[in-house]
């Protein structure tokens, strides 16, 4: 995993693929007071809810581009339109998935997509239990939640999908990337160290 990141096979694409299920459109009740000197931003603690949604995302690592699809449920059948949405974005080379354990990625369901000759060119590459910091498309969930989320009121699921995919859009536009602060060495002792192998 880690030697992917790092030194990517020649003309193969690395993807960090995860879902971040159950984002919810939370409108509060009253409008956000504003901070004012010497006083913090305040609102109310009561909200209401207006639907969630599944966000499915795959984060090239190495150009910081991000594919991503909004659904209405997370089980396998999604996870799979999700992996034909990836394929008619990257029509050729081989594609180095990385992947959280969670069960609808590793479904009968799947297994069977998996093992059909034209979907061959995906590599699916399994992090270990308990390390899902490996897969970076949970720090773009991560500052997803910060700068979009957290503070966030959304009236409607649709102006929750605009705020995400807008938010998608301008990461992508500025095409970040990742950079491992550590060594491959360091790295995979700290997960030899949680996963005790």
């Amino acid at each position: 995993m880690v030697g992917l990141y790092l030194h990517p096979p020649k003309h193969a694409v690395v993807l960090c693929v995860d879902e971040k299920t159950q984002v919810q459109a939370l409108d509060r009740r009253q409008p956000l007071l504003p901070m004012r000197p010497g006083q913090i931003e305040r609102r109310t603690h009561d909200y209401k809810r207006n639907g969630t949604v599944q966000l499915y995302a795959a984060l090239e690592v190495h150009a910081g581009r991000i594919v991503s699809r909004i659904e209405e449920r997370h089980r396998s059948r999604e996870f799979i339109a999700f992996m034909n949405h990836l394929l008619r974005n990257y029509r050729s080379g081989e594609l180095h998935v990385i992947l959280d354990n969670v069960s609808s990625h590793d479904s009968k369901e799947v297994q069977e997509w998996h093992n059909q000759p034209r979907n061959k060119r995906v590599v699916f590459h399994f992090i270990p239990t308990y390390s899902s910091w490996l897969n970076l498309a949970e720090v773009l969930f991560n500052l997803l939640q910060a700068k979009v989320l957290r503070r966030g009121v959304f009236p409607s699921k649709q102006a929750l999908v605009k705020a995400i995919m807008d938010y998608i859009e301008k990461f992508t536009a500025e095409g970040r990337i990742f950079r491992w602060t550590k060594t491959a060495e360091a790295i995979t002792r700290s997960v030899n160290n949680l996963t005790r192998h």
